[in-house]
């Protein structure tokens, strides 16, 4: 894909996570947030000596809590995206910065899919693909736990008859 000055443009990758992902990023956020605010209110309240306007700190780590929970889901499932080709691995990733890393598939060391209890719930899991690359793994969160399982599988028979290696 190229713009008009024949410059080569990055498409975004096709696929979304699955829409599960956004209760499981609402629950994993709201679970966080109430520890943090719930801990913030306790020292609050039962710790002497604290000033009394830390009350409006408390209340304005909950206001932004609240935001948190309501508006980093929906924002990560708008920007998550990932994409397998025969050639290559791309993913974006992020909710305030956005981070796309693109792994050719030579470069493809091991695939590996985890699926935590709480995702079970949700039926989902995530896949990490570890490369030849100083940048670390990619990872690709919140598949439907078929298409992780699928993904795996592509992965593996892509890479399986790749001829070259991955070091």
């Amino acid at each position: 894909m190229t713009d008009v000055g024949g410059t080569p443009v990055l498409r975004e990758p096709a696929n979304r996570v699955s829409p599960q992902a956004i209760p499981f990023w609402t629950v994993s956020a709201l679970v966080g947030d109430a520890v943090l605010v719930i801990g913030a209110a306790l020292v609050w309240w039962l710790v002497p000596g604290v000033p009394g306007w830390a009350g409006l700190v408390v209340l304005l780590l909950a206001l932004v809590a609240v935001a948190h929970v309501v508006l980093m889901p929906r924002i990560r499932y708008r920007v998550h995206r990932w994409e397998v080709t025969d050639t290559a691995v791309h993913t974006r990733e992020g909710w305030i910065g956005r981070q796309t890393r693109i792994a050719p598939i030579s470069r493809v060391q091991t695939v590996d899919s985890r699926q935590g209890a709480v995702m079970r719930l949700f039926g989902l899991a995530s896949i990490t693909v570890t490369t030849a690359s100083a940048a670390g793994p990619i990872t690709v969160d919140c598949l439907d736990a078929d298409t992780a399982r699928d993904v795996v599988a592509r992965l593996t028979a892509i890479t399986a008859a790749t001829e070259d290696d991955a070091t």
